[in-house]
């Protein structure tokens, strides 16, 4: 139980940056929403998820494969094991970094930003400081110092949205104002490069913070180690770029099925916007991840069936807090829809599709344990696939003739796909004893107070949401009854400071 109440514990801490990190950024979408019209937002939204895909190929499985090796018994020093992850991962972002700028001119026109090939090399110098940085937090989350990678990640995202409030709002108002101040630097027609320069400048004030995390020992290069952290990871990259192609290939292939370019990318805006009311879920299963994974690495030395029990109640927790956000997202949704603009909310009915679709990436995400402790990534590698293509052939199907709606269902569909997938196969290479009958119960539960409250409709979202709140309290107040939880000594678990060791 104490191992539960650690990871609880930086899951907490974790949460506190990823969740109040995310919100804040959160915050950015009703300025974004509101300065640039839904195709403008649609580049964004585009080049973003080709970062995304980026980001998965230049760090290729190294944080896993670093909390993996760092916690094997075969090596018996760690640092060794974070200075050659390091320096391949230092490597690789400058060979990006210098690919992009020689072929800068056709990688802008191929995407959709012919006549800004500066929002190319932009964003590659930024992808590349993110990917090189990945590795000092994972350092820091081996090292179990959550507090000061909290404090890391607050001050990145409050720097980047700074700069974006400085560019897009301060910054046009003195053009007006006080021309002289930003005459000489600041230029209205750069647009919505504004939000990739301010995660530019953003990205390079972190790397320069965790400069002591980067030379903290002396670089240590071992090459048979690296060869064999990349046949560990090489798996997982092709993994993770499955997994982030389900994520991301909707947005890269709307503009493809839409044969309107102009429609397509307004379409697109909205459906980004929207995808970002979802984002809620996404906070919570980052803020789990970043806890879980050395959790999970760390449990595996221990022997005998309290890890297991352990690795199943972690799964049991994490689906009942998925679906108390699930519900209050969808309970209160009349007020957190005007985080965006009131011409895209046509999208609204994409998000408890889209936040389905991340609970059950979360149960898959834990369910990955299986394949990970056993070493057999290639297993992750084959899930992911396979969900691929589920969204590619659905989005091919559904799109052309619902839309961005389509994108949404072929989400769904494919983590559905990969958790029903992961779970079967998984059953007979590590047993862990998930109490499947009471998550498929408190899904049950979820599912009635979810139809419930949706069919209140009196008039006024001010009073819908008002009688929706008892169904909330019911449900948490079920959990409690049902898992003999206290919730003053489950407040404790969470407030209680970390002994020092």
């Amino acid at each position: 139980m104490a191992g539960l109440k650690s990871l609880a514990k930086d899951t907490a801490i974790y949460g506190l940056s990823s969740i109040v990190g995310r919100f804040l950024n959160w915050c950015l979408v009703p300025l974004y929403t509101a300065m640039f019209a839904a195709s403008e937002y649609g580049i964004v939204t585009y080049i973003y998820s080709i970062v995304a895909l980026v980001m998965i190929i230049l760090t290729y499985g190294m944080e896993t494969g670093f909390f993996r090796f760092a916690n094997h018994d075969r090596y018996k020093d760690p640092e060794e094991v974070y200075t050659t992850s390091l320096t391949s991962l230092a490597v690789t972002s400058a060979l990006f970094v210098a690919a992009v700028l020689a072929f800068i001119d056709p990688l802008s026109g191929a995407l959709e930003c012919g006549g800004h090939p500066e929002y190319i090399g932009i964003m590659a110098v930024t992808v590349a400081i993110d990917a090189f940085t990945a590795l000092p937090f994972a350092y820091l989350r081996f090292r179990k110092r959550p507090l000061r990678f909290a404090a890391l990640r607050l001050i990145n995202i409050g720097l980047n949205i700074g700069l974006n409030i400085l560019f897009i709002l301060i910054c046009p108002w003195l053009m007006k104002q006080a021309p002289q101040i930003v005459d000489g630097w600041y230029d209205p027609g750069f647009g919505i490069g504004y939000i990739f320069l301010a995660n530019l400048i953003s990205s390079g004030v972190m790397m320069l913070l965790l400069i002591p995390e980067i030379f903290r020992r002396p670089w240590r290069f071992n090459w048979p180690l690296l060869r064999s952290m990349l046949s560990y990871s090489f798996p997982l990259l092709i993994l993770g770029i499955a997994g982030i192609m389900n994520q991301t290939i909707d947005k890269i292939l709307y503009p493809v099925l839409v044969q309107d370019p102009q429609e397509a990318m307004h379409g697109l805006g909205i459906y980004g916007a929207n995808y970002k009311i979802a984002i809620v879920m996404v906070m919570f299963l980052q803020a789990f991840r970043f806890a879980y994974e050395p959790f999970i690495f760390a449990k595996d030395k221990e022997k005998g069936d309290n890890r297991l029990q352990s690795y199943a109640d972690a799964m049991k927790y994490f689906v009942i807090f998925a679906l108390i956000i699930f519900l209050g997202v969808m309970y209160y949704l009349d007020v957190i829809r005007h985080f965006i603009s009131s011409d895209y909310f046509a999208g609204l009915k994409v998000v408890p599709v889209i936040m389905l679709a991340e609970l059950f990436f979360g149960i898959f995400f834990n369910l990955s344990i299986w394949y990970k402790l056993t070493d057999k990534t290639i297993w992750g590698a084959w899930f992911s696939l396979g969900g691929l293509a589920v969204t590619v052939g659905l989005n091919i199907l559904l799109v052309p003739q619902f839309g961005y709606m389509g994108c949404a269902w072929a989400a769904l569909a494919c983590y559905t796909s990969m958790m029903i997938a992961s779970y079967f196969i998984g059953r007979s290479r590590l047993a862990v004893p998930y109490q499947t009958g009471r998550i498929i119960g408190y899904f049950g539960i979820a599912a009635v107070l979810y139809a419930a409250g949706i069919a209140v409709d009196t008039g006024s979202s001010w009073a819908d949401m008002l009688l929706r709140t008892p169904l909330l309290l019911l449900f948490i107040y079920t959990v409690l009854r049902l898992e003999h939880i206290d919730p003053r000594s489950f407040a404790k678990i969470i407030c209680r400071r970390r002994r020092p060791a």
